[in-house]
């Protein structure tokens, strides 16, 4: 298969079956979900519509996309949407890139605790920085941080992560003035690297009996093993990567582009299925420069069990924020923050009004490309439902696997 027609979904088609049958009884509802829609989507099985060119007549199928937020189709619309949301909240400051990295020596325990585990990471690493920045030794303010959960490596192993976008300064404690960070330097990386927090509430976790530890882990059962497991790691700091603050509000969003509705691997990524299993490119951050840049194959289970690793629990937010930019009172306090960084409040457009009798051509609209002929608006002349077709198909060549997003 040729590198830009490959996807996730060809795989699963190929290979999504026999793997079903190897592990039944292994997998969860979830996992299975997840490879159920990302067969189906963008096409005849989830249904969809025809579009007209208003120009030149030119007509398209378009199927439905499944829109689960592990499918590699249907995150590009999803971020567009998140961003335009998150632009009217960035301040006029310099913006910092920290990375929390779970110990090695946890990530079992996480993989089969997902909730409980990621939960804590999160709570842990904004609790750690929301505490230290508030420390009149160190920047003496309320900051905000965004926080975005990744659990995989580069070649989709399981490596849990949380990269926080803080802004370079935050409220006074007594909120009567903007305290701005020093240029370059937000907080101690050595002080944010202490995982006290982050053991205590895991081993808290442990003793309410809301960890389930099973197969190679179930010795750890025991409270006193569990105890003597997570003792090395007290003695050591969180991984805690501190990049090179962003160049300014638009270097932020063109980031949280990038990584906000990421998932374990693009269809971008893939480059040969055949005998062999599955090709697939990545970065092996040992190296530098070019050689930085490789590819790896894959039997294709073994690709299948690396992508079904990182599927997270059904009403899990693997994007958090705290802070200044939580969500109750984000817009109170990011007025405030303009207020008193002296910037104007920006005047924004009030969203259009939508008819919303039927909400899957409202959302079509939104993203639906131009037409591929004269670049003209294509509307939406027939739908149909699921396992359906178009009474009137078009012609064979103006099929196609776009979608509503």
């Amino acid at each position: 298969m040729r590198r830009q027609n490959l996807e996730v979904a060809d795989i699963f088609h190929c290979n999504g079956a026999t793997w079903r049958n190897a592990n039944a009884g292994h997998l969860s509802l979830g996992q299975l979900q997840v490879m159920s829609a990302i067969e189906s989507c963008r096409s005849a099985a989830l249904g969809g519509h025809v579009e007209r060119c208003e120009d030149c007549g030119h007509r398209r199928i378009a199927y439905n996309s499944c829109r689960n937020r592990h499918c590699p189709k249907c995150q590009g619309a999803a971020a567009k949407d998140w961003l335009a949301a998150r632009e009217a909240d960035l301040l006029p400051v310099g913006y910092f890139h920290l990375v929390f990295t779970l110990p090695a020596e946890i990530a079992p325990i996480a993989y089969q605790n997902k909730a409980v585990v990621y939960d804590l990471l999160f709570r842990s690493a904004a609790e750690t920085l929301l505490t230290i920045a508030a420390d009149l030794r160190h920047l003496g303010a309320r900051i905000g941080a965004t926080a975005v959960l990744h659990s995989w490596g580069s070649a989709m192993t399981h490596h849990p992560h949380v990269h926080m976008i803080v802004p370079g300064g935050g409220i006074s404690l007594d909120g009567t003035r903007w305290v701005s960070c020093r240029p370059g330097f937000l907080l101690p990386v050595r002080v944010l690297s202490r995982r006290r927090l982050f053991l205590d509430s895991l081993a808290d976790a442990h003793a309410a009996g809301r960890l389930a530890v099973f197969g190679e882990l179930d010795s750890l059962r025991n409270r006193a093993a569990f105890t003597a497991h997570l003792a090395p790691l007290r003695k050591k700091n969180w991984f805690v990567y501190a990049k090179p603050p962003f160049a300014g509000p638009e270097a932020v969003l063109a980031y949280l582009a990038r990584y906000s509705h990421r998932i374990a691997i693009s269809n971008s990524r893939l480059l040969a299925l055949d005998e062999r299993g599955v090709t697939f490119r990545y970065k092996d951050y040992r190296r530098n420069g070019r050689a930085r840049y490789r590819t790896m194959t894959l039997a294709s289970d073994e690709f299948i069990r690396r992508f079904l690793l990182h599927i997270l629990p059904k009403g899990f937010h693997r994007i958090r924020h705290y802070g200044l930019l939580a969500s109750a009172t984000c817009k109170t306090n990011i007025a405030r923050a303009r207020e008193l960084i002296a910037m104007p409040v920006p005047v924004t457009n009030p969203p259009e009004e939508h008819d919303d009798a039927d909400p899957t051509a409202s959302v079509a609209a939104d993203h639906r490309p131009p037409c591929p002929c004269c670049g003209g608006r294509m509307i939406i002349v027939e739908t149909f439902e699921r396992c359906g077709a178009p009474r009137a198909p078009p012609p064979s060549n103006a099929g196609s696997r776009g979608a509503t997003p």
